[in-house]
């Protein structure tokens, strides 16, 4: 799409040697960051009397052309006229990549989710995953009585743990909006806004009104923005996943067209009040209860499914078995929650929730395969950790560091967890509460009042059945996908150096 910046991008191209003289390109705050072939064919005078161009510096190695408070805009025109493509880093101020450039392609809707979805978790894999083992260990280490859960301790290492997945949002915000291509600190703000106590503690106060009373989508609200109910459902927002991605997508288009409008001398601070001003009451007012909407019609779902006379629970169980890790990318398996509940309190156990438990198995088995046949070193770092954190039930690094980036072993992992699921479902299990992360969980699976295991060993099963499908078939079936041919120098130079 052309821009008004597209005359001084052509200038800027032609005075620098042209395309063929450049190495690679990328900006900071202020400036255009050059390493040219042949820094003698820039026409330096002539750039630094062109409008638009602040100055022009030959620094440690780089042709820098200062622009100022447009260089983001001057940024993408160059790229998209010269063709720079993904070679174009983005630096900030001391040199250090931040980002990377890629022009739009043409993909397929599955295709663009996908690869926002990992592009957004990629950055934070290594403390996903970090997090997910100290919270596991955490538990394995309260369950053998070796820590007190109300000592200093464990409250420590906890919070380090916990409080990674509670504020996800703030994190998520930043890496959404260098994915999206925005102020990364708009998205972090966005984020804590989701996250702030006051917001967070609305629902623990008197509700002033009901919304869709009568409804499956009924739901109490104890504020309202001007005359507007802020709908904030029951699990509220930190930890959450898809209403940041989605708020900060909203928010960079509207930074976007700010930055089109607002004169540069106020540009600074004027874009991020018009964009927070906007995007933070549209998320709690829309984007939020739109994903409360989905959530209530899953659950809804899935209650007439179990209701179906003899296989109910066969037909509930390959479903949500299938469509469990895809729920929690969404966030819509809360929608699955308030039933879980009601059962508790009003029968003593859940049969809803029971077949997910091979879900998780089923992701990290896929993993575990992977990390074995794989001869990429990258991968074996990032799938490892993964398949740890897996075993701990934390199954976030699995999915979006590895299975869901290359799709086919995200779909073994559903076809696995569908026919664990089913066992599952099939065989009745119950849960008598609500109960730890992976192997911690089954434990929640015996009947204390008769001492009965029936349900845990039929998730034992089940369970099982879903991981020996999932390793087996992705050990038969994965491929490690073609290296082209300059990461096969970078990669053969890391082993080097390492």
């Amino acid at each position: 799409m052309a821009s008004k910046y597209d005359g001084l991008a052509r200038i800027i191209i032609q005075n620098v040697g042209g395309k063929s003289n450049v190495i690679s390109l990328s900006h900071c705050i202020t400036r255009l960051r050059f390493k040219l072939k042949d820094e003698s064919k820039a026409n330096t005078d002539i750039l630094k009397n062109t409008d638009g161009i602040v100055t022009v510096m030959q620094s440690g190695g780089q042709y820098q052309i200062v622009i100022g408070n447009q260089v983001d805009d001057v940024f993408e025109a160059v790229n998209r006229i010269g063709k720079f493509g993904a070679g174009s880093e983005i630096v900030d101020d001391e040199g250090n990549e931040t980002g990377t450039f890629v022009p739009e392609k043409k993909m397929s809707a599955g295709a663009v989710l996908i690869d926002v979805i990992s592009g957004v978790f990629h950055p934070v894999l290594g403390v996903l995953s970090a997090a997910g083992i100290i919270k596991g260990l955490l538990a394995l280490f309260a369950f053998f009585k070796l820590i007190d859960t109300t000592s200093g301790a464990y409250m420590t290492w906890y919070s380090v743990a916990d409080g990674f997945f509670y504020f996800l949002p703030i994190i998520l915000g930043y890496t959404s909006a260098e994915k999206f291509k925005s102020n990364k600190f708009i998205g972090m703000a966005v984020g804590a806004s989701l996250c702030y106590p006051d917001m967070v503690n609305l629902v623990t106060g008197k509700a002033i009104g009901t919304a869709f009373a009568g409804t499956i989508f009924q739901v109490s609200y104890y504020a309202t923005f001007f005359g507007i109910p802020i709908l904030i459902p029951d699990s509220k927002y930190p930890s959450t996943v898809v209403p940041i991605i989605l708020a900060v997508f909203v928010a960079s288009k509207l930074e976007h067209m700010w930055k089109k409008v607002i004169p540069d001398v106020i540009k600074l601070f004027i874009v991020p009040v018009l964009t927070l001003g906007i995007i933070v009451p549209l998320t709690y007012l829309v984007i939020g209860p739109v994903a409360q909407v989905l959530c209530s019609l899953i659950g809804a779902a899935f209650k007439a499914m179990y209701n179906l006379p003899v296989v109910g629970g066969l037909v509930a169980g390959l479903i949500l078995g299938a469509i469990w890790q895809v729920l929690v990318i969404f966030g819509l398996h809360w929608g699955l929650v308030p039933l879980c509940m009601i059962n508790y309190s009003s029968l003593g156990y859940d049969f809803i929730l029971s077949p997910y438990f091979a879900a998780s198995f089923a992701q990290t088995m896929v993993v575990l395969a992977i990390y074995l046949k794989t001869k990429d070193s990258k991968l074996k770092r990032i799938a490892l950790p993964a398949f740890i954190s897996g075993i701990f039930g934390v199954t976030e690094p699995c999915i979006y560091g590895v299975t869901l980036p290359k799709k086919k072993p995200f779909v073994i992992s559903c076809i696995a967890a569908s026919i664990g699921g089913g066992i599952i479902g099939f065989a009745g299990v119950k849960s008598y509460m609500m109960g730890g992360l992976g192997l911690f969980g089954l434990p929640s699976y015996i009947d204390a009042k008769t001492n009965s295991a029936y349900s845990m060993y039929w998730v034992i099963i089940g369970t099982l059945v879903a991981m020996v499908i999932a390793f087996v078939m992705t050990f038969l079936t994965y491929h490690d996908e073609p290296v082209p041919a300059g990461n096969k120098k970078e990669e053969t130079l890391q082993k080097q150096v390492g």
